[in-house]
């Protein structure tokens, strides 16, 4: 069996295994016909979490390196040879959330058309140099007024132009908490905010959900028993679980909040897909309240540019301190090009036909998968309760094998028993063909037993 490493240094960690693993091929260390680990070994013994050896092994298929065989596991392709391999077939991808590409908009005509029009516009050659971190003063207006819809009050001197949600929130923890800080968070959440707790030292407090989100009297009693200094939260269609929190448990959370000194980071990259507009924890309780919206679910996270609304102007200087050190500034070009659709109504347009197909694609999950699992009618992701036969990992794993990409609830959990569940990401298969043969094959496994599946000992 292959032992598992990673290459520092790679482009990316799910890389870094792949390309340990191609040079192990070339070196002789690894033989064609060696059986991988399963998914959860490797990421255990690398340290890194599920969906990045997922994302891992489909890339190892798609160079030829690896082969899975049904009921027996992931194995060093026969003609694997560490310099590519033969092509395989392509497995499909439900694991990464990321927004389709609707056919109304053609991101090879859009983006090049909006760079030029960047570019040639004057003084456009300045996108081209450093930025301050706060943001170019044109992108923090733009900001704030793509973010005023739906946050009343947002000021362009609170709002920070970051290098994606993902750097503002290990900033904001950064900026905010020491280690052995507590941040209070639901059961199930943002894979991100556990690699930023693990990085930083910090101890995640669980919070009970329901099929509405948090549950405001488990954040009462995590206040009393634990006093977090933060809590994160995503309020509308929530990674992975999909609810919402209704206006009344927002104002709920934010009154528990404020009365036991408790910061929020409110994450909201789902709401510009949403056709109606709820009251945000920004709004309710804006001195408290640092909010974050990103652009790579409702545009393309190609553009790595998220606004974060601070509680004051001088709470936004402070943040992009932390940023000067870590990332430096967003890319300039990108931010430029945001303005640019943000001003001309296309940022709009685009978050709406992304909605649009979204909803055309629940549309066939319906049809194909039935009942059983929650999702919102505009978001990209579904979260499917398994049956009783199935535990979350197992049902991943052979999904992996019969080439089908997904995340298991332990992705997600910050409780030791997580539900079973797993989440199925709708908007990266290209087209709905290949999503429509994604869900049918996962519809056929939900409907075998469990030890069906299972190698004969």
């Amino acid at each position: 069996m292959w032992k598992p490493r990673l290459i520092e240094g790679a482009r990316a960690k799910y890389l870094g295994i792949v390309e340990a693993l191609e040079a192990d091929v070339r070196s002789g260390r690894a033989a064609r016909g060696d059986r991988l680990p399963a998914q959860r070994a490797i990421a255990e013994a690398l340290g890194v979490d599920l969906t990045t050896v997922t994302r891992a092994f489909n890339e190892a298929r798609r160079r030829g390196l690896v082969a899975a065989q049904a009921g027996r596991g992931t194995f060093i392709s026969d003609t694997a040879d560490g310099e590519g391999g033969v092509a395989a077939s392509s497995p499909i991808d439900l694991s990464m959330n990321i927004p389709p590409q609707p056919a109304s908009f053609d991101f090879r005509k859009l983006m090049p058309q909006g760079i030029a029009g960047v570019l040639g516009s004057p003084n456009g050659l300045l996108r081209l140099h450093y930025q301050d971190s706060t943001g170019a003063e044109a992108d923090r207006q733009a900001g704030a007024s793509w973010l005023t819809r739906r946050v009343a009050g947002a000021a362009a001197e609170r709002v920070v132009v970051a290098a994606g949600a993902q750097s503002a929130l290990f900033a904001l923890c950064e900026l905010l908490l020491d280690r052995g800080d507590v941040v209070a968070a639901g059961a199930m959440t943002y894979p991100g905010l556990k690699a930023v707790a693990l990085e930083r030292g910090l101890t995640l407090a669980p919070l009970a959900m329901d099929e509405d989100g948090i549950l405001p009297e488990a954040f009462e009693a995590a206040c009393r028993e634990r006093a977090p200094r933060l809590l994160y939260v995503i309020p509308s269609i929530d990674n992975p679980t999909t609810a919402t929190l209704p206006e009344a448990r927002r104002r709920a959370i934010v009154d528990i909040a404020r009365r036991h000194g408790v910061t929020i980071v409110e994450d909201d990259p789902y709401a510009p897909l949403r056709p109606d507009r709820l009251v945000t924890m920004a709004e309710l309780a804006p001195d408290i309240t640092w909010h974050i919206a990103t652009l790579s679910k409702c545009a393309t996270p190609a553009l790595r540019v998220a606004y974060v609304l601070a509680p004051s102007a001088a709470a936004a200087l402070r943040l992009a301190g932390v940023l000067r050190a870590t990332s430096l500034m967003a890319p300039p070009l990108m931010s430029a090009l945001v303005s640019r659709w943000i001003v001309d109504g296309a940022l709009d347009e685009l978050a709406g036909a992304i909605g649009a197909e979204n909803e055309a694609r629940q549309a066939l999950a319906a049809s194909i998968l039935g009942t059983g699992y929650a999702a919102d009618p505009r978001g990209h992701h579904l979260w499917l309760r398994l049956p009783a036969h199935w535990r979350a990992a197992d049902f991943a794993e052979h999904a992996d094998r019969a080439g089908v990409s997904i995340v298991p609830a332990s992705a997600f959990a910050t409780v030791a028993h997580p539900v079973e569940a797993v989440r199925i990401s709708l908007g990266v298969a290209p087209d709905r063909g290949d999503l429509e043969d994604g869900l049918t094959q996962l519809s056929s496994l939900i409907a075998q037993p469990a030890f069906a599946t299972r190698a004969v000992v």
